[in-house]
């Protein structure tokens, strides 16, 4: 360990840039075991760990790092599956840089350890080598009901099977996975990794209802008669537009219209919208890690050219800045300091152009980011046949909440306790649905918490 002074910073190798923008495979690849050890060499083993605490699991990072070093793959894989449910996913899509790696104490001078690539080794070296996730053998005949099969219903499922209570998951896509499925692209994020975590899940006893949706196909009243208690994690999938003139034009879409689309298109699903991009001018509006998607996904549907374009700055995007690179680095455009003020339509309704206005930064605001303030009389058009919106996410006002006595906030989240449970006795909530749209890795770990939360009832009662 401490080898920072003679071993710099190196990143997972990124695959040529003009191969990997034809396809939709990962573009990183897997640190192979002795660069793996190598950079974790490079951890300084601090005596109040700067990492753990910037991660949202709080994660045992130095032990495994540590563990990786010295080669011990068993104790690190399962030191890692110690916290988090999948922690091959948060390796491949967290924003290190804002978390872990942004907390690192070798940031100043010597750059973070690569701890998001060494994180992904441990488990695909570790699935390579035979390793698997333990869950408890023994039931303690208690069963619980999740609504949602995304990264928070996923991952409380995880918990609870650990503790050996049953659950069955209700969803109403076709596959499990939710965001990580069908949200998040396959460059980022292969969807052989979603499929493996899931069966393992099955084998540990979880039953899955795709294709179910609750309050259609399954009342939410059976489930909270027919099991010891009910999770919600049923994320945030309202898209927000920008609420100007145009925006309804054809050839206008939401982000997660747009990403879910294409992921069916790849997966030879039926489509809702049937979007095509190929030979057209796409423009982007928004600046993080979804408007960063969007526009390497429209590059990988052959668009005839992809233009990005945001309110801020580079430095003021709210998502990852590796996204932002890897986007430069395939081909995208970026305007920065402009807002939308109208979408420019033909005779026949379909989006011709975009009309934007020059932006500046002002005044902060009550959380201390500056303001943004339109300049006037700086009016510009930038051509567009196809546009985008990825603008943020608010939760859907589901009717089964309300029909059950489940409160909600003025922006439509779920009403929880420390506890994460709702108004409703026995029924908890985690993820976007509760605290709005946030990170993969902060609806983790509600999932996580809610059923230790769960558990802990039932011992109670027990």
């Amino acid at each position: 360990m401490l080898r920072f002074f003679e071993l710099e910073r190196i990143d997972a190798v990124k695959r040529n840039v003009v191969e990997r923008i034809k396809d939709f495979e990962e573009i990183y690849e897997i640190f192979r075991p002795e660069k793996a050890a190598e950079q974790a060499e490079r951890c300084i083993q601090c005596g109040d760990p700067y990492c753990h605490n910037g991660c949202p699991l709080h994660n045992f990072i130095p032990h495994w790092l540590r563990r990786t070093a010295e080669e011990d793959l068993e104790f690190a894989f399962n030191l890692s599956n110690e916290s988090s449910p999948f922690p091959e996913v948060m390796g491949r899509i967290c924003p290190h840089d804002r978390l872990c790696e942004g907390s690192c104490t070798l940031n100043d001078g010597y750059g973070a350890i690569t701890i998001g690539s060494i994180e992904t080794f441990i488990s695909e070296e570790g699935f390579k080598r035979g390793l698997r996730p333990r869950f408890s053998e023994e039931k303690c005949d208690k069963k619980v009901a999740i609504v949602g099969a995304g990264p928070a219903g996923l991952s409380a499922a995880t918990f609870l099977l650990r503790e050996g209570v049953d659950v069955e998951i209700f969803d109403r896509q076709n596959r499990p996975g939710g965001l990580l499925t069908y949200g998040i692209p396959g460059f980022k994020l292969d969807k052989k990794v979603i499929d493996r975590r899931v069966k393992l899940l099955e084998k540990a006893g979880a039953v899955f209802h795709q294709n179910t949706e609750v309050g259609k196909d399954v009342t939410f009243a059976s489930l909270v008669e027919n099991f010891d208690a009910v999770f919600i994690g049923v994320g945030a999938t309202k898209g927000r537009r920008p609420g100007i003139n145009g925006e309804d034009a054809q050839g206008c879409y939401l982000a997660m219209e747009f990403l879910v689309d294409i992921q069916k298109k790849l997966f030879g699903e039926e489509r809702e919208h049937n979007i095509e991009v190929k030979g057209k001018r796409v423009v982007v509006i928004g600046g993080g890690d979804t408007a960063m998607d969007c526009v390497r996904t429209s590059l990988r549907e052959q668009a005839a050219s992809v233009k990005c374009l945001y309110r801020r700055d580079a430095h003021n995007m709210p998502g990852s800045r590796k996204e932002y690179i890897n986007a430069k680095e395939e081909g995208v455009e970026f305007e920065f300091y402009c807002s939308p003020k109208e979408v420019l339509k033909d005779e026949n309704g379909a989006v011709i152009g975009v009309e934007m206005v020059k932006t500046r930064l002002g005044e902060p605001d009550a959380n201390g980011r500056q303001r943004v303030e339109e300049i006037p009389g700086s009016e510009f058009t930038v051509p567009a046949d196809v546009v985008i919106f990825a603008l943020g996410f608010d939760p859907v006002s589901y009717p089964f909440l309300a029909e059950n006595g489940i409160e909600t906030d003025r922006w439509g989240g779920i009403v929880a306790d420390e506890n994460y449970e709702t108004t409703k006795a026995g029924v908890y909530a985690g993820g976007d649905c509760h605290r709005g749209a946030d990170l993969v890795v902060t609806a983790v770990r509600d999932g996580r918490e809610a059923a230790k939360a769960m558990v802990k009832k039932f011992e109670v009662q027990c």
